[in-house]
């Protein structure tokens, strides 16, 4: 019979840092005449010391990365930070937001397959049967809107920097846990952008900001990035980027939801529907099944801690 708290608990985090990310685009277009690379320097500065702090408080100790390490949480900063936001800023320019929101949406079709390939797993039939169904409701909440080849091409670039974010995060979570991934991802993230910044927009474009800049920077370091990646990771670790990945069908609904509360938009029909086939795809990725008198496992959970990834050895890599 289906059990759904038998494995609801691990995905909750994950839940609330989809909404917390899908919820913060009206929070994100008051940076749309901030520069870029300056506004997102200070906003990952600001986060990782609010990570360094919330992990003291939480007694976790984040540890110093060692060698191919080093290539993985590079890879994800640049990828994951960089990238994106570069990708959904430019791509809005060229085309409809809608566009870049959908091309997001796909990726718990490509976590569903290639997280598992990374975690040294079979994809899940059940996640891979999902995956489409979450990302069709996606497609109906947010629509379509016009574009052209480099509106094509930022959001295909868009949609691979966010399963990155994911997918290189995975061989380094088991020794780094959530909270180290997070501090290291944010520093290097500042340390980007702040290049990029002095480098394109100057060493004074902080200056460029308006208060209602700065507050929208805050939120974001606060709530969109340390207790969202957090929170993220948190349900990676625990069962698996594929299935995880399915949570990502969440954050359009947010940001659906969030343009009704601050009256910028009622949802219609093809939203409300959008959101029901998001939900019934949920529903059938992530429930579990159990035969009485036997624990079972999600098949997207990792059963092993991984181990360094820099020590040899030639067994399976697992979270």
């Amino acid at each position: 019979m289906d059990t759904p708290s038998a494995s609801f608990a691990p995905l909750v985090p994950g839940m609330v840092g989809m909404v917390l990310v899908g919820s913060s685009v009206g929070v994100s277009h008051a940076l749309v005449d901030a520069p870029l690379f300056t506004a997102q320097a200070v906003r990952y500065a600001a986060a990782t010391l609010i990570l360094l702090l919330l992990a003291r408080l939480a007694g976790a100790r984040p540890v110093r990365p060692r060698g191919r390490e080093w290539l993985w949480l590079t890879g994800l900063a640049v990828t994951g930070l960089v990238l994106f936001n570069v990708a959904v800023v430019r791509g809005v320019a060229d085309t409809k937001p809608a566009v870049i929101a959908v091309a997001v949406a796909s990726v718990p079709v490509v976590l569903g397959v290639l997280g598992p390939l990374l975690e040294r797993r079979s994809p899940s039939r059940q996640v891979l049967l999902a995956a489409p169904v979450v990302v069709a409701g996606a497609v109906l909440v947010e629509g379509t809107g016009r574009t052209d080849a480099a509106g094509v091409g930022w959001a295909a670039l868009a949609m691979g920097c966010e399963a990155a974010f994911t997918l290189l995060a995975v061989p380094v979570l088991g020794r780094h846990t959530p909270w180290g991934v997070s501090v290291h991802a944010s520093w290097l993230g500042a340390v980007l952008f702040a290049v990029l910044g002095v480098t394109y927009e100057g060493p004074t474009a902080a200056r460029e900001l308006t208060g209602t800049q700065w507050a929208a920077v805050g939120y974001l370091a606060l709530l969109v990035t340390a207790v969202a990646f957090v929170l993220w990771y948190s349900t990676v670790r625990t069962v698996g980027a594929g299935r995880a990945g399915l949570l990502t069908g969440l954050a359009p609904l947010a940001a659906a939801g969030a343009g009704t509360v601050t009256g910028t938009g009622v949802p219609g029909t093809t939203v409300w529907l959008g959101i029901a086939v998001v939900i019934g795809g949920l529903v059938g990725g992530l429930r579990t099944r159990r035969t009485p008198g036997i624990d079972v496992v999600s098949a997207d959970a990792p059963s092993v801690q991984a181990l360094p990834t820099d020590a040899p050895s030639t067994a399976p890599t697992r979270r």
